[in-house]
């Protein structure tokens, strides 16, 4: 992933532009959902996720978020249905947050930021591999979950109890044997549109698959997240927070609704 950009003054998301000059593009993420202009599609199916808890390989502070990664086998965690055609392989998750509970989420809801935002991160295999998917218009599909303060949630305690390992940028430390499953919403009725990765290089090549309920997460839970750095060894620590790009223009979009 391209570097030199970040989420400060200086090299945040309203910088991107100079390096990056698809940030103006016309299927830039994320997005304000307008559920009012929504349009229902009979033609959209379920969502089938299958994920293998044995691919789990890693997580890791990459300098922007804490993400996990998965290992790219042939029998690995997939989706298909939905939005997209054929299959997907799961290639790693990672979060948004910000400094308060009340913000932190990339996507909106009619206006409404949630405290943050889950992105779980496919690419299409009827491409050799995940870096010429990227590339493709249909080369990617992520699945956005909300997190909404609210309870503590127990699912997701796993994957906080190993930020203490990776509090700052560039460490790593094993993470095996996590179900991903567990992190998604007990319903799966989402909003989908053509859209782009939310961080450099920003290329056009994601299918956004937005579920409509949140799981929650507890203050307590959010304030492990804002204990990671953005800094590295011998770096001014910098906590990790506001790590979200602002919604993107619709431009002539249409964001198509699913509901079981």
């Amino acid at each position: 992933m391209s570097q030199g950009w970040g989420y400060g003054a200086d090299n945040g998301p309203d910088t991107w532009h100079e390096k990056f000059p698809i940030a103006n593009g016309p299927r830039q993420s994320p997005i304000d959902i307008v559920t009012a202009d929504a349009q229902y599609d009979p033609e959209l199916r379920p969502l089938t996720l299958h994920y293998d808890p044995s691919v789990s390989l890693d997580i890791i502070n990459n300098g922007h978020s804490v993400q996990v990664t998965f290992a790219d086998d042939e029998d690995a965690s997939t989706l298909t249905g939905g939005p997209i055609t054929g299959t997907y392989r799961l290639k790693q998750f990672h979060f948004h947050w910000g400094s308060s509970d009340n913000k932190g989420s990339e996507h909106t809801v009619d206006g409404k930021m949630y405290a943050a935002e889950l992105h779980l991160v496919h690419w299409n295999t009827a491409y050799p591999n995940f870096g010429e998917a990227a590339s493709k218009s249909d080369g990617l599909a992520v699945v956005g979950v909300f997190l909404e303060i609210g309870d503590d949630n127990s699912q997701i305690q796993k994957v906080l109890d190993a930020l203490d390992a990776i509090k700052g940028k560039g460490t790593q430390s094993s993470f095996a044997d996590f179900d991903p499953t567990l992190l998604l919403p007990n319903t799966l009725d989402y909003w989908t549109y053509d859209g782009s990765l939310t961080t450099p290089p920003l290329l056009e090549s994601v299918t956004w698959i937005v579920c409509k309920k949140s799981i929650s997460v507890s203050p307590a839970q959010m304030e492990k997240f804002r204990g990671l750095l953005f800094s590295g060894e011998k770096e001014p620590e910098c906590h990790m927070m506001d790590n979200y790009r602002p919604p993107q223009p619709l431009k002539d979009r249409k964001v198509r609704t699913y509901s079981e």
